[in-house]
């Protein structure tokens, strides 16, 4: 494929970003919005080897790469910039480069040692290298703790054993980030975890892929069970700053606080498509843009990519790789929550505006749908996260002795803006004992009322005016239901029997 090849002379330094975007965005409208393999992309599992050099030798990951190793200097703004102009145009080309920047490069830049990093970042840069994350167990799930994958020393190695399963880039990462737990001469586990960085090209290091998923929805990703029996050198296992559970934390939350680079491209194609198709579609002689509730869809729409704007704002001077996150969870899961249950809405929305022809699998708004799904489960699934976030919230309110939402919330660096406008709505007393289903509800609350205070902060910094004020009265209008939501008395439970087929034919005649 005839590609723009990046610029290869470093000694002025890196191109400006703006710049830096609009190359590399040539090269992806070349590579994704090609007719003629629009139906093989959305029918087929991969992506085409020619397709992803095109891509890759555009250096876009040189965005998480230090300057001193011929990257771009790891600056989260632009990260978040490459990643939003990728999602635009695939989400799951997107992803893919976020799992080796959040999940791969950041975390070897800051803990690997300084033996493996030259080689490591001079493969991705010079030869198209890609790395990816290995943590997920079969039967450890979101209970990442429990992980049984274990390392023993054999000398001046590591022995690594276990199975791990849905690794984005399975079978296709050249480097992978493998999690385990020591294993004492007793045979018991370490409570910690220890991470150690593989090279997939070395017979010693590399894993063996039992089985490929056929994944619901990404196509581009190729994801599996892995079987891990591999020797390591002690220089490719990282070194935490305190322990390997704060590195593990500081990792998985820098990564969630990037998500709104991914989710903003995406919503913004997906606000784009729409808009495009309410115009030119005509619905009893007047464009479908013209009817209320469609008005009401572009709208909410609209909103969503404003609060990813605010969010990217909010993650660039949050997210560096010389700050300590592993404290940062509420921020971390209120962005990474909210933000991908934007992505999800979005995606519906637009399908439902786009009606029977979004429902063919090589449309965008049907492939949106399901490609964007899995992004309220990996990384931690939304219902756990917005539980943790009330959790936190509720520790904090008792620990500032302030059982009253509106004044907590005045008193905080993360929500006072949104304090001052909700007050009189949140001026309610929190009973800090609440059931599980209950926390969700309050998480998510917290997570909408968090997003508002990010896009008044936005309006403050000088963005569309317009566009922020449409942002804030539909986000009250969502803080609304979902504080109703969260008062509700809902105590409901499961039924733990079977219907038999038709019962209800046996109630027919009318009741007496």
């Amino acid at each position: 494929m005839d590609t723009i090849r990046a610029p290869t002379d470093d000694r002025s330094g890196p191109e400006p970003l703006d710049v830096f975007l609009e190359r590399y965005g040539r090269v992806l409208r070349r590579v994704f919005r090609n007719p003629t393999e629009d139906v093989r992309r959305h029918l087929v599992r991969g992506i085409p080897p020619s397709e992803l050099r095109a891509v890759l030798a555009q250096r876009p990951l040189s965005v998480f790469i230090p300057s001193r190793h011929g990257g771009r200097g790891e600056h989260v703004h632009e990260g978040l910039a490459m990643l939003e102009r990728t999602a635009y145009d695939s989400l799951a080309m997107s992803l893919t480069l976020g799992i080796n920047g959040a999940l791969f490069l950041q975390p070897v830049a800051k803990y690997g040692s300084d033996d493996i990093h030259g080689p490591i970042f001079e493969r991705f840069l010079d030869h198209q290298n890609m790395g990816g994350l290995m943590m997920t167990e079969p039967d450890y799930g979101s209970d990442a703790l429990s992980m049984q994958t274990s390392w023993t020393e054999e000398g001046d190695r590591y022995r690594i054993r276990g199975t791990k399963h849905w690794a984005g880039l399975t079978g296709l990462a050249d480097y992978w980030l493998m999690t385990a737990r020591g294993r004492d001469e007793d045979g018991k586990l370490s409570r910690d975890v220890d991470f150690f960085v593989l090279d997939a090209h070395r017979p010693s290091e590399a894993v063996v892929v039992e089985e490929r998923f056929e994944n619901l929805g990404l196509y581009a990703i190729p994801y599996g069970r892995n079987r891990v029996d591999v020797s390591v050198p002690s220089a490719q296992r990282l070194t935490p700053k305190r322990s390997g559970l704060k590195m593990m934390l500081d990792l998985l939350h820098r990564s969630r606080i990037q998500f709104p680079g991914m989710a903003l491209g995406f919503l913004r194609r997906m606000a784009d498509e729409a808009m495009a198709h309410v115009h030119e579609r005509q619905v009893g002689g007047r464009s479908l843009l013209a009817y209320d509730q469609v008005q009401r869809r572009i709208a909410r729409l609209q909103a969503s990519v404003t609060v990813a704007s605010a969010m990217c704002v909010f993650a660039s001077s949050r997210a560096g790789v010389d700050q300590d996150l592993s404290k940062e969870g509420l921020p971390a899961n209120i962005v990474k929550a909210t933000v991908t249950d934007r992505m999800q809405e979005g995606a519906q929305s637009v399908l439902q505006l786009m009606g029977a022809k979004g429902y063919r699998l090589d449309h965008i708004s049907g492939r949106g749908l399901v490609d964007s799904r899995p992004f309220q489960i990996f990384e931690g699934s939304n219902d756990i996260l917005y539980e943790q976030i009330a959790t936190a919230t509720l520790q904090a309110m008792r620990k500032a002795k302030e059982p009253r939402l509106a004044a907590f919330l005045a008193a905080t660096d993360w929500a006072s803006r949104a304090a001052d406008r909700l007050e009189a709505s949140l001026d309610v007393r929190i009973d800090t004992e609440l059931p599980q289903r209950r926390l969700v509800d309050f998480g998510r609350l917290i997570g909408q009322i968090a997003s508002l205070e990010m896009v008044v902060e936005l309006g403050e910094r000088g963005y569309s005016a317009e566009r922020v004020r449409s942002a804030v009265e539909q986000l009250g209008t969502e803080i609304a239901g979902a504080f109703t939501a969260f008062r509700q008395q809902d105590a409901t439970k499961a039924i733990d029997d079977e219907l038999p087929d038709a019962a209800w034919v046996a109630h027919l005649t009318a009741p007496t």
